[in-house]
C-alpha cells in the first residue's frame, strides 16, 4: 500500500472540460479515502481538505511570443510540466493522465526516484486531427506521450480496445498494460425529476429529443450529428449541448450547417455553453434518446453518464464504446465504416442516415426507450462504481511497490 500517490493532470475542478478531467475528479476523491492524495493540475487551484491536496500550475506567458500560435498549446504544456516535476515530491507512485501531463510523470520519476503509472485516456497517434489545433507542435504533444509511455512501469487502459491500440503502436510488454475502465458516481447521476434546464432552453418537457452533450471537435462526430438533423423524425427534438469548439475553423463550420438545418427544421435546440454538470444530468434524464456520434473513443465515459440517468443510447461502434453500451439492451450501436488510416468515414452520409434511423426508432418508441433505460442505469450499477475502480488502481500501485 503506498503512504502517498500524487496525481498529475491538466484539468481538475473547477477546470474540467472532458471525459479524462471527469475521470481524475473522481479517482482522486475516491482514492484520498483510502490513502492521501496530492493533485498537481493546470490552473489556479488550491484545495486543501482530508486525504487530498490539490495545486494548480498556471500557464506560461510566453508560450505565444514570437511563434507560431498554434504552438502555444504544446508549449505551454511543456512548461507546466517541468514545473509539476521539479517541486518537492512526497508520495510513492506517481499517476499521470493524458499527454498534457505525461512529461511532468516521465521527469517526476527520473528526479524522484518513484514509480511512474500512465492512464491512456486517448492516444495522439489515434487523433491526426489535432494538427488543425497545434500545427507541427502535434510532434511535440506525441513525443511528450511516447516517451513517457515507453518508460512507464504500468500503463492503464480505460478498455480493451485502447489496450490493442497502445500494443498497435507502441512496443510495450502486454504485461505492463492493465485495463481499468472508468468509473460514474452513481448517487450523482441519477434521473432528475426538474425540468427548470429545459424551461430555461425553450426545450418542450412533454416531447421526445435527442441529446448530444459534448466538445465541438472532430473526435466527437457532431457534424456527422448534424448532417443526420434533416432525417430524423420531426417530432423529435434535436438538443445539441456543444461548446469549446477545439479552433475557428470547426466552430465556424458548425455554426453554418446548424444554421442551415435550423432553417429547414423546427425543433434544434443548440446550447452553445458547457453546462454544469446538475444542467447536463436534467438534459439527459429527460432525452429521449442520447447520442455519441464520435469517430474515435477510447472509453465514452458520456455514454455511461446517460445510462446512469436511464437514458438509452446511441453510439458509435468504435473504440470502448462497445464495452459499454450492449446493443439492443442499452441502445443501439452504428458502425460508421472508417476509412483505413483515418478517422473519415468511407461514406459520411450513410453514417448519417444510419444515425438518424438509430435515432428514430428508439425516439419514437416509448416503450423501448423506457427499457432501455432501466437496463443501462442497471448496467452501470453493476460494472461501473468509482469505489471499485479506485480498489483496483490501488492494487495496481501496490504491486508495483511490492516489486521493488
Amino acid at each position: 500500500m503506498p503512504r502517498r500517490v500524487a496525481l498529475f493532470t491538466n484539468e481538475f475542478p473547477p477546470h474540467v472540460y472532458g471525459g479524462a478531467g471527469v475521470h481524475v475528479e473522481y479517482l482522486a476523491r475516491e482514492l484520498a479515502r483510502l490513502v492521501p492524495v496530492e493533485v498537481r493540475c493546470f490552473g489556479d487551484q488550491d484545495v486543501n481538505r482530508p486525504g487530498l491536496r490539490a495545486r494548480g500550475y498556471g500557464p506560461w506567458a510566453a508560450a505565444r511570443q514570437g511563434t507560431d500560435a498554434r504552438f502555444a498549446g504544446a508549449l505551454d504544456a511543456f512548461h507546466r510540466n517541468l514545473a509539476m516535476a521539479k517541486d518537492d515530491l512526497d508520495a510513492d507512485i506517481v499517476h499521470c493522465h493524458t499527454w498534457y501531463a505525461d512529461m511532468a510523470g516521465f521527469l517526476a520519476k527520473k528526479l524522484w526516484g518513484v514509480p511512474l503509472v500512465v492512464t491512456t485516456h486517448s492516444l495522439e497517434p489515434l487523433r491526426p486531427w489535432k494538427v488543425e489545433q497545434l500545427g507541427s507542435a502535434y510532434g511535440l504533444s506525441s513525443w511528450m506521450e511516447r516517451t513517457t509511455i515507453l518508460d512507464a512501469d504500468a500503463l492503464i487502459a480505460v478498455s480493451q480496445e485502447t489496450k490493442a491500440d497502445i500494443l498497435r503502436f507502441f512496443p510495450v510488454d502486454p504485461a505492463r498494460i492493465h485495463v481499468i475502465h472508468n468509473g460514474i458516481d452513481l448517487d450523482q447521476y441519477r434521473p432528475d425529476p426538474a425540468t427548470d434546464v429545459l424551461q430555461r432552453y425553450g426545450i418542450d418537457p412533454d416531447r421526445p429529443y435527442v441529446l448530444f452533450v459534448g466538445r465541438i471537435t472532430r473526435q466527437k462526430g457532431i457534424i456527422h450529428l448534424v448532417n443526420a438533423i434533416p432525417d430524423i423524425d420531426p417530432a423529435i427534438q434535436v438538443v445539441l449541448c456543444a461548446g469549446a469548439p477545439d479552433t475557428v475553423e470547426i466552430g465556424a463550420e458548425m455554426a453554418d450547417r446548424v444554421a442551415d438545418v435550423s432553417a429547414a427544421r423546427p425543433g434544434v435546440t443548440w446550447i452553445r455553453e458547457m453546462v454544469s454538470r446538475e444542467a447536463a444530468i436534467q438534459l439527459y434524464s429527460h432525452a429521449a434518446v442520447f447520442c455519441c456520434p464520435s469517430v474515435y473513443e477510447p472509453f465514452g465515459i458520456i455514454n455511461l453518464e446517460a445510462m446512469a440517468c436511464e437514458t438509452a443510447v446511441v453510439a458509435s461502434a468504435v473504440g470502448g464504446i462497445p464495452e459499454v453500451v450492449v446493443p439492443d439492451e442499452t441502445g443501439l450501436l452504428v458502425d460508421p465504416g472508417i476509412r483505413e488510416g483515418t478517422f473519415d468515414p468511407i461514406d459520411p452520409a450513410a453514417f448519417s442516415t444510419a444515425l438518424a434511423e438509430a435515432i428514430n426508432r428508439i425516439g419514437l418508441d416509448a416503450e423501448l426507450r423506457e427499457r432501455m433505460g432501466r437496463a443501462g442505469r442497471q448496467r452501470a450499477e453493476r460494472h461501473f462504481g468509482w469505489a471499485a475502480i479506485a480498489r483496483q488502481t490501488l492494487a495496481l500501485y501496490g504491486s508495483l511497490l511490492a516489486d521493488r
